[in-house]
């Protein structure tokens, strides 16, 4: 085992376990851990445009965040901030915001960027990758898309594949379209939609008896059943949490919050997990960094975008104080000890300029920083309790129960 794999399972460790290693507990949290050293996210699912509402993002702004498949910095480079610094523990995700990146600044035009990642699914991506990208990547990128995926392709192949229905989610969506195509649900009515109200007919219809199947209720009561989701144990209870412990009642309310609250031409989220690629026509919706109208601004910006295979609390404490404005946390939180929550905040603290803004989701409902972090820490900041509930309702992604926006005093 390579050194990068070592120090990466350490951290994803570090990040994770929290209990003894031949538990059920223990099991369950190293088969997660491993599961975060390969693809997870090939698209990640926070709404972005709901992220860039509540953090404002300015020009003399400098931005941290956890990357995860890295979608959502390329849409905040339309906002132009003066950085964006980036940090995850997945290497798969590393390869694959450098790969945007480059992608990004190297790629001959919109065209061909939005068929690499847009479609993502059409023969002669593997040789843009090479001729444009390849010649301007750094050597562990380059190294990985050019391993192995199974006998003979290349992992840069799956964008000839179809990229979206690869990684722990998107092989999660493909076994929930099997489920779904056994009890008799067929998404290609749901996508023919025209309005909310066929919509709702359809969830009423089709999908709430499907999510009502024994054996549906059977295999999501299992802990591990949520992984592809990229959720951990510690997180499923959270999750079964927002419903007093009815797991099922959970994911019923998210799905239908999913494909009835927004309409489809309007959720890419839906698309996602409906047609498990974006609207192959060109006429749906799309990530800010997918749509033409953003594309030179994302380029002339993405110089601006760095990324680190490190623990955000230790790239934190290496950064000067009061230098930073913007911090989005995820989902990371939920994952955390008391411990390791003080020595993040205690950081973010201290490299935050005044007004300087952070957002985080959880899979339960409530803030879950007070009574854990510092009251003396906390207390620097204010919790925007209203702003929070009323974003959390326009995300479109419709997974978490909850999104909190802070603000130093």
């Amino acid at each position: 085992m390579s050194a990068i794999q070592n120090t990466v399972r350490t951290q994803l460790g570090a990040a994770v376990q929290r209990n003894k290693a031949l538990s059920i507990d223990g099991i369950l949290e190293r088969m997660f851990a491993k599961t975060f050293t390969g693809l997870v996210y090939p698209q990640i699912w926070e709404d972005p445009e709901q992220d860039m509402k509540a953090l404002n993002i300015q020009h003399t702004d400098h931005v941290v965040t956890i990357a995860s498949g890295g979608c959502n910095i390329m849409s905040y480079l339309t906002a132009q901030p003066a950085s964006i610094t980036a940090v995850d523990l997945s290497p798969a995700h590393i390869a694959l915001n450098r790969l945007k990146y480059t992608a990004a600044l190297h790629l001959p035009d919109y065209d061909a960027f939005y068929q690499f990642f847009g479609k993502a699914n059409v023969k002669g991506n593997a040789a843009l990758f090479d001729h444009y990208i390849a010649p301007y990547l750094d050597q562990q990128s380059l190294d990985y898309w050019n391993g192995r995926k199974g006998l003979r392709a290349r992992r840069i192949d799956m964008f000839e594949d179809g990229f979206y229905r690869y990684g722990a989610l998107g092989k999660f969506i493909g076994i929930a379209h099997f489920m779904s195509r056994l009890l008799g649900v067929d998404y290609k009515a749901f996508l023919a939609c025209k309005t909310q109200a066929e919509q709702k007919a359809f969830f009423d219809a089709k999908m709430r008896p499907a999510l009502n199947a024994k054996l549906i209720k059977f295999i999501t009561s299992n802990r591990a059943s949520l992984f592809g989701l990229g959720i951990p144990p510690q997180q499923y209870e959270a999750l079964a949490g927002a419903a007093d412990g009815d797991i099922h009642a959970v994911l019923t309310e998210r799905t239908r919050k999913l494909m009835c609250d927004f309409p489809l031409n309007e959720n890419y989220f839906a698309w996602q997990a409906f047609n498990r690629s974006y609207k192959q026509d060109g006429t749906g919706p799309l990530p800010l960094y997918l749509q033409k109208e953003h594309y030179e601004t994302v380029r002339n910006n993405v110089h601006k975008a760095e990324i680190h295979n490190r623990n955000l609390t230790d790239l934190l404490e290496e950064m000067p104080a009061e230098t930073k404005n913007c911090y989005i946390l995820l989902d990371a939180q939920d994952w955390m000890t008391d411990q390791q929550l003080n020595a993040m905040w205690k950081q973010i603290d201290r490299t935050a300029q005044s007004g300087a803004r952070v957002i985080y989701r959880t899979a339960g409902t409530n803030d879950i920083l007070q009574g854990r972090v510092d009251a003396q820490v906390l207390g620097n900041w204010h919790y925007d309790q209203q702003r929070s509930q009323a974003l959390n309702l326009e995300d479109r992604s419709a997974i978490y129960g909850g999104f909190h926006i802070y603000t130093r005093k």
